[in-house]
């Protein structure tokens, strides 16, 4: 099988492009293609290819090889989106409504034989509230960032493309990936990860929401078991609604911090330091806090079931020096 991943230099691409590296795909060597703008040293991946999605002709190009999966996670982040309003749709938009017409073109050229597998990444910004105790799968997306309207809608162009038979689709809605190796990055969400790495890393970190603040978790271990685990499901079980809500752990900061305390001890946990940060506060504020993800769970995610389990995924898989 003929694999692309769009967005293949980013945290959760390196981690999806090291998972079927090493397992395949039920078993199956995949023959793995990554684009993005730019690539780790040293990460995955051996045909890579630099460009920008934002240039219609790259993605036609990349189109034109029909690749029989293709996972697309390019986007820019949602501070960053929100910042500058213009880049964040001629990113997180344009390039997903170019990419699919030119696959469309490539189905024509086929005389419909060519119909690939698309798994695009989504988010839980696509919600907005006032919020039930936990978001069911009935619940409607009312996006309140420029970001969760940009995912939301890309999720409308995956479900129309994919029921005129253009592709076979669906859109994940991922949870907050933490903890995130690396640097940080202009996420809103960002500090989630933050405030575990960096004091695990003997690093100050800066808490800008307070702690009874709730949010939705997943590792980047579970992220990359999402994407593989889409690859294989049957899309008629979707029964023509084709974005999930994915398992995750709720939990606030307070009992993230917790966690820390119970992995790492009280003087990692005092390197967090509260600095309150309005604008984040509004954008957060404004997320959503806790599902019941039936449906996914039915067809087979899975994800963590505490926040410890995420913070050992981290120290066992990314944790310099561990």
């Amino acid at each position: 099988m003929r694999v692309l991943i769009l967005g293949g230099g980013g945290m959760v691409g390196q981690k999806l492009a090291h998972k079927l590296e090493a397992e395949g795909l039920d078993g199956t060597p995949v023959q793995l293609t990554l684009h993005d703008i730019a690539f780790p040293e040293g990460g995955a991946g051996t045909d890579r290819r630099m460009g920008n999605l934002s240039v219609a002709a790259e993605g036609a190009a990349l189109a034109a090889e029909r690749f029989d999966l293709i996972y697309f996670l390019a986007s820019i982040v949602s501070g960053e989106a929100e910042i500058n309003f213009d880049l964040g749709w001629q990113t997180n938009l344009w390039p997903m409504w170019h990419f699919l017409e030119a696959l469309r073109a490539q189905h024509r050229a086929t005389r419909g034989e060519y119909v690939p597998r698309v798994v695009f990444t989504s988010s839980i910004a696509v919600f907005g509230g006032p919020y039930p105790d936990k978001i069911g799968d009935e619940f409607l997306t009312s996006p309140q960032t420029s970001y969760g309207a940009q995912k939301a809608s890309c999720e409308l162009l995956v479900q129309d493309f994919s029921r005129k038979g253009f592709i076979d689709g669906m859109s994940l809605r991922l949870p907050t990936i933490c903890v995130r190796p690396g640097k940080a990055n202009l996420a809103a969400s960002s500090f989630f990860s933050a405030i575990i790495r960096e004091p695990l890393d003997g690093m100050e970190a800066v808490l800008p929401v307070p702690d009874t603040v709730r949010h939705w978790h997943a590792s980047p271990k579970s992220a990359a078991g999402f994407l593989t685990h889409a690859a294989g499901l049957d899309t008629a079980k979707l029964d023509g609604r084709r974005a999930l809500n994915l398992p995750g752990i709720s939990c606030t900061v307070a009992e993230q911090i917790e966690a820390l305390r119970d992995v790492a001890g009280n003087n990692v946990v005092a390197l967090i330091k509260p600095q309150p940060d309005a604008a984040v506060a509004k954008i957060v504020e404004g997320w959503p806090r806790n599902f019941a993800p039936d449906r996914a769970k039915a067809l087979g995610f899975k994800a963590e079931n505490t926040f410890r389990e995420i913070i050992d995924v981290y120290v066992a898989e990314d944790l310099p020096g561990r």
